[in-house]
């Protein structure tokens, strides 16, 4: 099938695609979301600090980095369609790594095989993300968002708890009491055998990533053209030479580092904060899916309030200033309560409540960052995945700080990052102009821009 204009496609046509990039984003959040059960696991088991133990997130979010770029030239030369099925190939490859690095109880040869995975989701995600966003009417973009958003986060709550039931095990706790008491040899063993019980789910992760590919490939997903403007279009793009003519892309790519490293700071470092209020990693295991839990409650009001009772705007400013109120509460909030059977401080249910928070960020900076892009959607999609090496840096920074203070107060760098993104929300993606000098050209930009929309 050749590339369509998006206009052009049927209703049935919409909701075939809307069906598959659903599927999708539930593989990307079962893949991500696992690293929150990946960190205390490799923690115990190749015996590592906490900076060493968020290398996980560092490893899998730097290859967004580093392989954003080039998957935009990849989309353009074989199209989203054949980019899905590579990506869905390179992580299998980056899955089947997890069996020799087992064997071998080897923590770069994990670190590896996270950056495979990790790549392969960057050729995805540049794909299905500005596919999603340019399939229909811009001001309803985020509520499509959101229902991929439950997709993504509906596989981050079962996939912690399904790999910590698979390589947990309840006599875990005595044996993990016991660890510091054996010789190194004895040592060795246990966590030989604890390390190797990745290798059954991660070889059928594998099997199923490789055939999903296949049947990408033949399934009835449009290819949608980006390439081709529109007049109105053409002629605000005309001057534009490069991705740097457009400020609020750039902002934008900018708010997604810093609101990507809130999010997986919420999720991957809420059963190590758990762990040090003395809560048993078998009870810990489940914080993560309260706080994926959060975020598709989020999901769930913006399918149901945006646009027809408020702006995915003011959705973006409302969550940006509910992060920054619930970052102090973390710090500055103490006392044990018992609520859904836990009894722990009361700060960590606002680190959950953080999954609110950022439910529809993502989904608010994507459709105003690629807004009329035209021919430069693909690489400014690419500039946004980019973006995402946000976690990999800001769990490093809080694992740093963990080490050098205590891991409440490491919560503090969560707080400058929505400042950024309450700027970005209430005045940064207003900014089409670098220089305010060109305030006729501006005005008559922002009329053709409205026809444009409109």
């Amino acid at each position: 099938m050749g590339s369509v204009k998006v206009n052009s496609l049927s209703s049935r046509e919409t909701l075939i695609s809307m069906f598959i990039l659903g599927g999708l984003f539930f593989v990307f959040g079962f893949i991500t979301w696992i690293n929150a059960i990946l960190i205390p696991y490799f923690k115990i088991a190749c015996e590592l600090s906490n900076f060493q133990s968020y290398l996980v997130a560092f490893a899998f979010y730097i290859s967004y980095f580093i392989m954003s770029l080039p998957s935009s030239y990849l989309l353009k030369r074989v199209g989203f369609k054949k980019g899905i099925m590579y990506g869905l190939w390179v992580m299998a490859i980056g899955v089947f790594i997890f069996i020799p690095a087992a064997l071998s109880r080897t923590y770069e040869v994990f670190l590896v095989g996270l950056f495979t995975i990790g790549s392969g989701l960057a050729i995805l995600q540049t794909a299905a993300n500005p596919y999603i966003t340019i399939l229909g009417p811009i001001e309803k973009a985020a509520k499509r968002i959101s229902f991929m958003g439950i997709c993504n986060k509906g596989a981050g709550i079962l996939a912690p708890l399904i790999f910590a039931h698979v390589i947990f095990k309840v006599a875990d706790n005595e044996m993990l009491k016991q660890l510091p008491l054996m010789g190194a040899t004895e040592r060795g063993v246990v966590l030989d055998e604890l390390i190797r019980r990745v290798i059954l789910p991660y070889g059928v992760l594998g099997i199923v990533l490789a055939t999903l590919g296949i049947l990408i490939r033949f399934s009835p997903l449009p290819e949608i053209d980006t390439e081709q403007e529109n007049e109105e279009l053409s002629i605000i793009n005309a001057d534009k030479k490069s991705l740097f003519d457009f400020p609020y892309l750039i902002l934008g790519v900018l708010a997604i580092f810093f609101h990507v490293g809130t999010q997986v700071i919420a999720i991957d470092t809420i059963i190590g904060y758990a762990s040090v209020m003395g809560m048993p990693i078998m009870e810990a295991k489940v914080f993560p899916s309260y706080t994926l839990f959060t975020t598709i409650i989020g999901y769930g009001l913006g399918i149901i309030l945006i646009p027809k009772y408020i702006s995915q705007v003011n959705v973006l400013r409302f969550c940006t200033l509910l992060g920054a109120l619930l970052t102090l509460l973390i710090i500055y909030s103490s006392g044990t309560y018992t609520i859904l059977g836990h009894s722990i401080d009361i700060s960590i249910w606002f680190i959950v409540l953080l999954g609110l928070a950022n439910s529809l960020v993502w989904a608010g900076i994507w459709p105003l960052a690629l807004n009329n892009l035209g021919r430069f959607t693909k690489v400014g999609a690419s500039m946004l995945i980019m973006a995402l090496c946000g976690s990999a840096i800001f769990p490093l920074i809080y694992g740093h700080v963990a080490d050098l203070y205590d891991v409440r107060t490491a919560y503090w760098i969560l707080f400058p990052c929505y400042l950024y993104l309450v700027f970005y929300a209430f005045y940064g993606h207003l900014i089409k102009r670098w220089l305010p000098t060109f305030k006729k050209n501006s005005m008559q930009e922002s009329e053709l821009m409205s026809k444009v929309n409109s």
